[in-house]
């Protein structure tokens, strides 16, 4: 393996790289891997211990409100006006602190609306925004 001579002359560059460390590396892992294949198939039988617990129970309470394409304002599928609803969110926030609010709208309606509507659920103490959307 001469990577230079002692010669003056010119050098002509190497042309071809040594793949002789590369092949005796992966002999050697291949080596490995074949030695502890055998070793993962086998499995160990645990006993593991039986719990018993109810499911939580609590969960907050949801708004389900929809905007329709004329701009129509649902309220758990009930309609409701734009001006009523900082008063339903205050109510529903002092009910709740952890209400949560699903907004869904259609893909018409002026972003005008969905704005003032997450306004009016932000400033009266709705946190919890989520936008429910359906599959294409």
């Amino acid at each position: 393996m001469a990577f230079g001579s002692f010669n003056q002359g010119p050098a002509a560059p190497m042309a071809e790289p040594n793949t002789t460390p590369l092949v005796d590396v992966m002999l050697v892992l291949l080596v490995v891997f074949i030695i502890t294949t055998p070793l993962l198939t086998n499995a160990v039988k645990v006993d593991l211990p039986r719990a018993q617990a109810a499911q939580n129970q609590d969960k907050p309470e949801q708004i389900r409100l929809a905007v329709d394409a004329a701009g129509k304002l649902f309220w758990n599928d009930q309609p409701v006006a734009e001006a009523e609803l900082p008063a339903r969110f205050a109510a529903a926030a002092n009910v709740n602190p952890e209400v949560e609010l699903h907004l869904s709208a259609d893909k018409a309606v002026r972003y005008e609306t969905v704005a003032k509507t997450l306004a009016a659920a932000q400033s009266n103490g709705v946190g919890k925004i989520g936008f429910v959307t359906t599959a294409p």
